[in-house]
């Protein structure tokens, strides 16, 4: 993976160092954190940032796009307008990058109304849940929680970009992606995981099923469950 021209740089010939001069300026992580569910128009991403000034926004992706980990494409008509993807590399190495700073930031996270959002519904739900040594064959999967649709494929190696039509389509709740993830009692979590609705072959959702541990009790035993 290439630097970027102009960083500021720790000047450290470590791993971590190294990828902190990539990975390590405010909101570059909530932008690829955005992409993990797909392309994403600019705006998308900026309404997604609140926060975020436009320029700096704009930025960030052409860091990242000239750190190797983003690629920016033109759709053809009639949608016809600009969307940023992970590129190959971010697929291979932005995605345990999230799931790490997810799981660290798990127990923090305020019990509230506010954190039931479609995406902290992907990364509970999905995300935290994906176990690659459960993947036979690569496929790619498209999950809608509350109107929101991030589209991702899999390989025996790790999450990739939705090449194929989805051979699994999921509707669903954030409140039941997390209840089914993090639920307080095994009975929650599984009534929570029977209301996502799985529509595809019978084959190709017990495969999505094992590899994002979503069968039976899809806890992680991340957090205490009194």
């Amino acid at each position: 993976m290439a630097g970027v021209a102009g960083r500021k740089s720790y000047n450290q010939n470590c791993p971590i160092a190294r990828g902190l001069d990539v990975l390590g300026e405010r909101w570059t992580l909530l932008i690829l954190r955005e992409l993990l569910g797909g392309a994403r128009r600019y705006g998308d991403v900026r309404a997604a940032l609140p926060g975020i000034a436009t320029n700096l926004l704009a930025d960030r992706l052409r860091e990242l796009e000239e750190a190797g980990l983003v690629v920016r494409s033109e759709l053809p008509p009639p949608v016809a307008r600009t969307v940023y993807t992970l590129s190959d590399e971010g697929w291979r190495k932005v995605p345990p990058v999230i799931r790490g700073v997810a799981t660290f930031g798990l127990d923090l996270l305020e019990p509230s109304e506010s954190a039931l959002t479609p995406l902290n519904g992907f990364l509970a739900g999905i995300l935290l849940g994906f176990d690659p040594t459960q993947v036979s064959d690569a496929a790619s999967y498209s999950v809608d929680i509350d109107g929101r649709r991030f589209g991702f494929g899999v390989a025996r190696d790790g999450l990739t970009a939705a090449a194929d039509p989805p051979v699994v389509t999921v509707t669903t709740t954030a409140a039941d992606l997390i209840t089914a993830r993090l639920g307080g009692t095994a009975a929650e979590r599984k009534a929570a995981l029977r209301r996502c609705k799985f529509e595809g072959s019978a084959a190709a959702i017990d495969a999505m099923r094992a590899a994002f541990r979503l069968s039976a009790d899809p806890g992680l035993g991340l957090v205490n469950r009194t």
